[in-house]
């Protein structure tokens, strides 16, 4: 028998059969498009995820060859922070405003304003309200769109919208649901939302990752291929099952994820506290919590200077690019001859909260080619990952001598190595990374069907292919820059408001 995951990320689906020995049996992906109506507006079409959900299912079903009766169950894990607005029948009433999304900074600033202001809601807190959080978003349409927000039963994420899909019920799995607000203690939305002007009966009923949230409708079943007594579980945000999926779960692992964006994430029993943008959130695990930090933009960034710079290596090349990139790198000295790139594409979260600061390429000279710049931007991610790593043993005494590295990004020896140096800690890379996500999931149904005894199981359902060992001699090197890098932000935060902070508020 099979658990059927299906990982929808920022960019596609990413289908993958898993048995129940946690053996990856086949993935294919199918992608979706993305909308940018205005600035800082990033929106998608949730039926685009549905789309790709039937169509990933029929050719997983077609590629191996197995029958709709080996497939016992559904699981979605899924990107977080998204803001589906639906009507009583489930009919998706405006695109979902993504995570990404940074429309909403006036209604932050105002919901702030109303609970005391932005530094006592700040201290209070511990991080402020960002035109990127979906209880922004959620004011938005009721300020922007009363006519979305007044006909909307429930807002759904797009794990939740995917689950109503497939069921017809609508609820929010915990983890998801911390995006939105949760008490971490409770187990229930937090009540403090309602003093925002949310109508808290537009919040669904809450479900866990492991609970059957119910089996396929006969509209579902013949859309996908499967049988109707499949069961769809309540999965989770993407963040928590790659947590679960790298094996990292135990009070205090860290593991890093990087791919289109990147996040540094610790598991804790205790911590509950947002501090410097990391968030607090539900792990997968009921009994857990996690501290996050997001990077908006990693993989995104390579992508972009694939398209710019490396256009027509890319054509001659193809999906050898990187492996072409990785070479490039590696002619070029640590520290890209003192140049820095800032990664802030889309703005950033963490280590620093802002909407409106932007990707900065600083202390260029005739020196720099191509090449430098490709290096200083697989650089400046590693700064930032640095700086969170650096932000969680301070804020949250939550250091580490070792972590995983998980995603596509950890196929890429060169970059690798890069972070290694750039943090100076050990890590290693699991098998099949830019899977874990996907094997989390099937590894939340596998408890939820009574396979596995308990979350500690996931641990022997991962293995590290490769270690990266720190370059001391690089490692002091790349201190110097890093000090620099953070300079960089300090030094241009308040130009990058002026220069950004109206034209993003349209």
């Amino acid at each position: 028998m099979y658990i059927l995951a299906h990982d929808i990320g920022t960019s596609s689906d990413k289908a993958v059969l898993v048995d129940y020995d946690g053996k990856i049996i086949a993935s294919l992906a199918v992608g979706y498009p993305t909308y940018y109506p205005y600035p800082a507006w990033v929106e998608q079409d949730p039926e685009d995820y549905w789309n790709a959900v039937v169509e990933s299912t029929k050719l997983l079903i077609k590629k191996t060859g197995i029958t709709p009766s080996q497939i016992s169950s559904i699981v979605f894990t899924t990107q977080s922070m998204g803001l589906i607005p639906v009507d009583d029948k489930g009919k998706a009433l405006y695109n979902n405003i993504t995570w990404v999304d940074g429309r909403a900074q006036k209604q932050a600033d105002s919901i702030m304003k109303k609970l005391g202001g932005k530094k006592i809601f700040t201290l209070l807190s511990g991080t402020p309200i960002m035109g990127k959080d979906v209880i922004a978003k959620i004011i938005w349409l009721k300020n922007e769109r009363s006519d979305i927000y007044n006909k909307t039963k429930y807002f759904l994420d797009v794990n939740g919208y995917l689950k109503f899909k497939c069921t017809g019920k609508m609820v929010s799995e915990l983890s998801g649901a911390s995006s939105y607000g949760l008490d971490l203690k409770k187990k229930k939305f937090l009540s403090v939302l309602a003093l925002t002007g949310l109508d808290m009966k537009k919040l669904p009923p809450l479900v866990k990752s492991i609970d059957k949230v119910g089996t396929l409708t006969d509209e579902a079943s013949k859309a996908l291929g499967l049988l109707p007594e499949t069961i769809v579980f309540g999965g989770c945000d993407d963040v928590q099952s790659a947590c679960i999926g790298s094996g990292m779960n135990a009070d205090g692992d860290i593991h890093i994820y990087l791919g289109t964006s990147a996040w540094v994430c610790a598991s804790s029993k205790k911590e509950t506290r947002f501090i410097n943008g990391a968030a607090a959130i539900q792990s997968a695990d009921p009994e857990m919590n996690l501290v996050v930090g997001v990077t908006e933009a990693a993989g995104s960034n390579i992508e972009w200077l694939t398209k710019q710079f490396f256009k027509k290596e890319s054509e001659q090349y193809g999906e050898g690019i990187y492996r072409y990139m990785d070479e490039c790198i590696e002619k070029i000295p640590p520290g890209s001859d003192n140049l820095i790139c800032t990664p802030w594409m889309l703005g950033e979260r963490c280590p620093v909260s802002s909407t409106t600061t932007r990707a900065t390429l600083f202390n260029i000279s005739e020196e720099h080619t191509r090449e430098h710049l490709m290096r200083a931007v697989y650089e400046g991610i590693g700064y930032n990952l640095k700086w969170i790593l650096d932000n969680f043993k301070k804020d949250y005494k939550l250091g580490c001598k070792s972590f995983r590295i998980i995603g596509g990004g950890a196929l890429d020896a060169a970059w690798m190595q890069i972070i290694a140096d750039i943090t100076g800690v050990e890590f290693g890379v699991l098998e099949n990374p830019r899977s874990a996500g996907a094997l989390g999931g099937a590894i939340i149904a596998l408890i939820g069907l009574g396979h596995l005894k308990s979350f500690s199981d996931a641990y022997s359902f991962t293995k590290v292919a490769k270690t990266y060992i720190p370059n001391s001699a690089n490692h002091d090197i790349y201190m110097k820059m890093f000090n620099s890098y953070k300079n960089v932000y300090y030094g241009l935060k308040e130009a990058y408001d002026i220069a950004n902070g109206e034209r993003f508020t349209v």
